[in-house]
């Protein structure tokens, strides 16, 4: 019994053997293609991202733009290489092809929202409604200058030195203003003048203030203009133009001058005011 069972595993490995012996050309063949086929990929991959880098470069694409997309495109490409790398094994690729996607739909429906703010990082690193350094204020809220643009949000600096950290799926579909984009900002400011004002005379007062201001632009010409019959005061809009590095200083020497030189004229400023009559 002991002979005959000894008999069964002789035969069965000299099975084993000669099964191997006969697919080791095929295997040896399989892996020496599915190597060549790693390398010759690995080096396209590497070739093409300096390609890729150097496109870049010349049509001066933005720097985080420049890494995502070859970040993305890098692993993309290597994702796929694997898979023709293990189907030149001979392993089912089907079966590799419906994990992936099981696991990023799984990944899709537990970070929704981290892939809203991933769409929006995408779309404002492409269509480039602001850049680093301008000054943007959005329909959210906040205001102050791009200090960083992130895949998944923006931080901007107050004028108070306080870092906001906005998603940038919240920014990207938000209405956003962009001082810094044309170079140029305009004040825009009223003062009130008495009821009893000459108003020619007090026009002309302010735009000889504005044109006594270093910084204020002579193109577009400034202007002042009537705008308001208010409760207590008669409104006029003062509107100059200067480069943005220096908007906050023009705008601030523009009401203390208008001021003095409204004072100095005799012309009053009426601060807010009720007139109760009682009638008997």
């Amino acid at each position: 019994m002991q002979d005959a069972n000894l008999n069964g595993i002789e035969n069965k490995l000299e099975k084993f053997i000669d099964s191997a012996i006969a697919y080791a050309p095929v295997l040896l063949s399989s892996l020496i293609s599915a190597a060549l086929v790693l390398f010759l990929g690995l080096w396209l991959i590497k070739l093409f991202g300096r390609l890729l880098g150097k496109i870049f470069e010349k049509r001066d694409v933005d720097p985080s733009i420049r890494t995502f997309l070859g970040n993305l495109l890098n692993w993309v490409l290597k994702i796929m290489l694997f898979i023709v790398v293990v189907s030149q094994l001979g392993v089912q690729t089907s079966t590799f092809i419906a994990v992936i996607g099981a696991a990023g739909l799984a990944i899709g429906m537990s970070l929704q929202g981290s892939l809203s703010n991933f769409a929006g990082g995408v779309l404002i690193l492409l269509f480039k409604p602001f850049r680093v350094g301008d000054y943007i204020s959005s329909s959210s809220g906040v205001d102050g200058t791009v200090k960083v643009i992130d895949i998944f949000n923006t931080r901007l600096v107050t004028p108070q030195n306080q870092l906001v950290i906005i998603p940038n799926g919240e920014l990207s579909n938000s209405n956003i203003t962009n001082y810094s984009e044309l170079g140029t900002r305009r004040t825009w400011f009223n003062i009130g003048v008495g009821y009893d004002t000459d108003l020619k005379a007090a026009k002309q007062l302010l735009l000889d203030t504005i044109s006594r201001n270093e910084f204020a632009f002579k193109d577009p010409a400034p202007d002042v203009v009537v705008t308001e019959l208010g409760d207590s005061a008669i409104n006029l809009s003062i509107r100059a133009t200067t480069s943005n590095e220096n908007f906050w200083a023009m705008q601030e020497q523009l009401i203390i001058q208008c001021k003095e030189d409204l004072d100095k004229a005799g012309i009053d400023i009426p601060f807010p005011q009720t007139d109760i009559h009682i009638k008997k």
